[in-house]
């Protein structure tokens, strides 16, 4: 008997059809991949599975979990068989987890909700699983001390701590750098087959679909449109949407030649302490150093990307250039003049520069219209446009990244995920600053947006001479939009060169690391080259 039958799901909120005859199947110690664009209906299906359909949904069909009705079961009974038969995993494990609580804690919760045992034995049980999911970190430990990817350990620890039947993976990975995503994906796997439970996993990332999935079913609208074994479904695409999402995941962007000459951005023996936690009560405070001694350059018009694990130092070298945190040493300069003048950021600096964010949503204001967004680097300058000057601007920069002028008198939440990163685009664009920073500006949006997005920003440089350095985790990505990429690891700049000599032959062991531990998609038929 299947672990898990879902027959002709569907699933209504209000006037709004959300899932339509949605049919999946899946056995013990198999891994099931569900993948679509963002509002395909994933996350809906694993919330139906679970149990936590918002209120005023109106589900159908059959949801059998070893022979359970989901859709049948009282409250009660499916609270005792979440975190007993069924445990979900999701995307941001700081959302998930409760900060107040040590990890220790959060775990042995499971395990004393659903179980008659002592607190001493619950906690024992919960050092032991955190363990497992190799955390070597004290359970004393609370959620803000680790990293992104302890923390999703932790969170697995939690979906596992009772070995249920079935586990949910939504989005496991997707803020991870690629050596964590790795070890995560992994560690998912080992537990799969040593626990026997069945693994739906919940993901955008085609390469991670191909690579660990035994089973893929993609989604498109509420609507399953296709199903097959992995192997069977790579090698035999039937649906266009099936080839057309693969096409994007492999979509190569063509920069235009790049434009501008002479040096730009100058990062010299650039060092950066931060105080670390006293080891004891009266004892000094020892420094952990988030950069050390960075030095690299960039010129006009040149497309530089940065990559690295969480917690190298990208983010604090990021902040640095934008005259954001001062250094203990070196020096920062753009076109000759330095970020810091007498402990002070130079502002004249500043506005030359803007940045754009990972979360699009959660960087605008919601109460705000796009015109009064877009223009917020105004107050950088001496002498902002006013009037018709102002209303052409927004026009423009609303222009330049493929949105209409109407949409100036709209709010944030009216707009995709996709058309919310231009808007962060046409901001940064809005006072044609010199140099633009993307910080993971593409890594939360599925395959087809991002190709978009990335098709945008090389648009974007034929335009102008546009120079940016391009932070993000997702090697793929910056193997196409950058001229010269660098490789940080603790702090340090260990390997920078050409894109793609770099990529084809690293020459740091590190480099060579982190490209061996990114998923790849596999070769695929000429059939998803002509989508």
């Amino acid at each position: 008997m299947s672990i898990l039958a879902i027959n002709g799901l569907s699933l209504r909120i209000g006037q709004t059809e959300i899932l339509q005859d949605v049919n999946l199947s899946m056995q013990h110690g198999e891994i099931v991949a569900i993948t679509g664009e963002s509002g395909s209906g994933k996350s809906m299906t694993a919330l139906s599975v679970m149990g936590l359909l918002p209120r005023g949904a109106v589900a159908g069909g059959q949801i059998l979990l070893d022979g359970v009705d989901i859709l049948q079961t009282a409250e009660p009974d499916l609270c005792q068989m979440r975190g007993n038969a069924m445990g979900m995993v999701f995307q941001e494990p700081m959302t998930a987890l409760n900060p107040v609580q040590t990890i220790g804690a959060q775990v042995a919760e499971t395990i004393l909700i659903h179980e008659k045992t002592t607190k001493a034995e619950a906690h024992q049980r919960a050092a032991a699983m955190l363990e497992r999911v190799g955390l070597k970190v004290a359970p004393t430990r609370y959620p803000h001390e680790l990293s992104g990817g302890q923390r999703q350990r932790v969170v697995i620890a939690m979906a596992i701590a009772l070995r249920p039947k079935l586990l949910i993976a939504d989005e496991p990975t997707t803020a991870l750098d690629v050596t964590t995503q790795a070890r995560i994906l992994d560690l998912l796997q080992d537990l799969v087959r040593e626990f026997d439970m069945g693994l739906l996993l919940i993901t955008h990332d085609l390469a991670v679909v191909a690579d660990v999935a035994d089973h893929i079913v993609v989604m498109q609208k509420g609507r399953v449109v296709e199903a097959a074994p992995t192997a069977e479904l790579l090698t035999n695409m039937q649906h266009p949407y099936t080839r057309a999402l693969f096409a994007a995941s492999g979509h190569a962007v063509q920069l235009p030649e790049r434009g501008g000459v002479g040096q730009l951005l100058s990062v010299r023996n650039v060092v950066r302490d931060y105080p670390a936690r006293r080891k004891a009560l009266f004892g000094p405070r020892p420094m952990v150093r988030a950069l050390d001694d960075v030095s690299f350059q960039m010129d006009h018009g040149e497309r530089v990307g940065l990559v690295g694990e969480s917690g190298c130092g990208k983010s604090t070298v990021t902040r640095a250039i934008l005259g954001l945190e001062e250094v203990q040493g070196g020096e920062i300069r753009l076109d000759g003049e330095p970020v810091f003048t007498h402990h002070r950021p130079n502002l004249a600096v500043r506005r030359r520069m803007q940045v754009v964010f990972q979360d699009p949503y959660s960087s605008f204001n919601p109460r705000h219209r796009v015109d009064r967004l877009i223009t917020e680097p105004f107050h950088l300058l001496d002498d902002p446009p006013q009037g018709n000057a102002r209303a052409a601007a927004i026009a423009k920069a609303l222009g330049d990244v493929g949105l209409s002028p109407g949409d100036a008198g709209k709010y944030i939440h009216e707009f995709s995920g996709g058309q919310r990163q231009r808007i962060a685009i046409a901001r940064a664009l809005i006072i044609e600053p010199e140099l633009i920073i993307f910080d993971e500006a593409v890594s939360a949006l599925d395959v087809s947006v991002r190709a978009q997005v990335l098709d945008l920003i090389a648009d974007l440089c034929r335009k102008r001479p546009l120079a940016y350095l391009f932070i993000s985790h997702d090697l793929s990505v910056v193997r196409t939009v950058t001229d010269r990429v660098m490789v940080m690891q603790a702090g340090k700049i260990v390997e920078q060169g050409e894109t793609e000599k770099v990529f084809t032959t690293p020459q740091h062991p590190y480099t060579q690391t982190l490209i061996a531990a990114a998923p790849k998609l596999p070769e695929l038929s000429h059939a998803v080259e002509t989508v």
